[in-house]
């Protein structure tokens, strides 16, 4: 039987959808709903404007296609716009350091599709800041920055969650878009699935002499991979994957000695390279949510499913999440359902599980590929990476996949990944 307190809290809730993570997923799933008339609270455990006042740090997003069309169905888009570097091209090909890449590589030119360009890149802070403008401008959304949850309990009505300086806020469901080490995951129970890569990622923005021409680039090194991702001006970040002890020693190196070992990586069709902004470094694994929803509750983002960042899908994948579970629960709201009944959470689950799951396990192979140095298998995945550029109706199925414009068989894109409102 229900606490009648926690009855009477649920008769007065605050909002239709609590939502514990202010990242990016969180906000972009509270304007989503604001836009078709629910209500939201996002509670942040950070300072509300720490990352969109702190000077460039390297961290970009490259954002599909398919995302930058949610971004402006919920629209942030515009202010974001003029501060991207459109994707025209990306490229792949396997290579040792300071050694000529493979003959065999795949060239996906943005022409190809008809779309436009493939993806948009932007700065973290950029991101961050148009998401926090819009909230404040939303009376849908209530931010509270700077708070944490500390406990969780769902009811038949509703759910309650009380944040570490006491206060209760209560809604008709609770999402968690609080990362890889969900807090709000842990605390409905629900477990996880994954393991460790043992490589670390260096992150680093690169100024170099000449324009990239809004080409990314995948370079697949013997240690892991090397994504060069295109920003605005001559510059581009880097997403260097090691083993750790090699990205321990070189995390370790000055800036001097840091760009002595990244350069022969880095190739030279940009000409002379710097640092743009500081370093750091994050371990890679795989972590994938044994469920996503549970009683009142649903995960998005990185507290579903983290994944290596070999395809730079990270983010993408979280807002496919984000748009599938606001079109199922702006879909219920209109028939008059339950948004936080188990059955409704349900079909976002059966949505996107699958689709996330398979997407994950597949850059999991993927890495695991192209990690070895082996030279039958080398000669292998170059031939395999050759066979596709050479079929250009399965070029472009990669590229269209790459731009996050397909849906798995048997299920469609969300209307806001086709740029649709709800």
């Amino acid at each position: 039987m229900d606490n009648p307190a926690r009855t009477a809290i649920f008769r007065r809730m605050d909002r239709d959808v609590l939502i514990v993570g202010g990242g990016l997923n969180g906000p972009a799933l509270a304007l989503a709903l604001a836009g078709a008339g629910l209500t939201s609270a996002v509670i942040d455990a950070r300072p509300a404007r720490a990352r969109a006042e702190a000077g460039f740090d390297g961290r970009a997003y490259a954002l599909a296609l398919a995302s930058v069309r949610l971004l402006g169905a919920i629209g942030i888009w515009p202010a974001l716009a003029p501060l991207a570097q459109p994707m025209l091209a990306v490229e792949a090909a396997d290579a040792r350091p300071g050694e000529t890449p493979a003959p065999f590589g795949l060239q996906f030119l943005s022409a190809e599709i008809e779309e436009g360009p493939l993806g948009q890149m932007v700065e973290d802070r950029h991101l961050y800041a148009a998401f926090l403008q819009a909230m404040a401008d939303s009376p849908a959304i209530d931010h509270h920055p700077g708070c944490t949850v500390t406990a969780q309990q769902a009811g038949a009505a509703g759910v309650t969650v009380t944040l570490a300086d006491g206060r209760h806020l209560s809604g008709r469901m609770l999402v968690g878009a609080d990362g890889r080490a969900s807090g709000t995951a842990a605390r409905a129970g629900i477990t996880r699935t994954g393991w460790g890569y043992g490589q670390t990622a260096l992150v680093a923005a690169i100024a170099h002499e000449r324009p990239h021409g809004g080409t990314a680039r995948q370079v697949f090194l013997p240690g892991g991979p090397l994504a060069i991702l295109p920003l605005t001006g001559d510059r581009s970040s880097i997403v260097w994957s090691e083993t750790d002890a090699n990205a321990a020693r070189i995390a370790a190196l000055d800036d001097r000695a840091f760009l002595e070992v990244l350069r022969p990586r880095f190739g030279e069709a940009l000409g002379p390279i710097a640092l743009a902004g500081p370093r750091f470094t994050y371990p890679l694994g795989l972590t994938l949510a044994d469920a996503y929803v549970a009683d009142r509750l649903a995960l998005v983002g990185d507290a579903a499913h983290g994944v290596h960042p070999i395809a730079g899908q990270g983010l993408n994948l979280g807002l496919r999440d984000v748009a599938a579970l606001a079109e199922t629960l702006v879909d219920a709201h209109r028939r008059g359902e339950d948004i936080g009944a188990l059955t409704v959470l349900d079909r976002y689950q059966g949505w996107r599980r699958f689709d996330a799951t398979t997407l994950a396990l597949g850059m999991d192979g993927v890495n695991r590929l192209f990690a070895t140095d082996n030279p039958l298998v080398r000669g292998a995945r170059d031939l395999g990476m050759g066979l596709v550029q050479s079929i250009p109706a399965l070029r472009r199925g990669f590229m269209r996949q790459a731009a996050g414009l397909s849906a798995p068989p048997g299920t469609r894109l969300p209307r806001l990944m086709d740029g649709r409102p709800l």
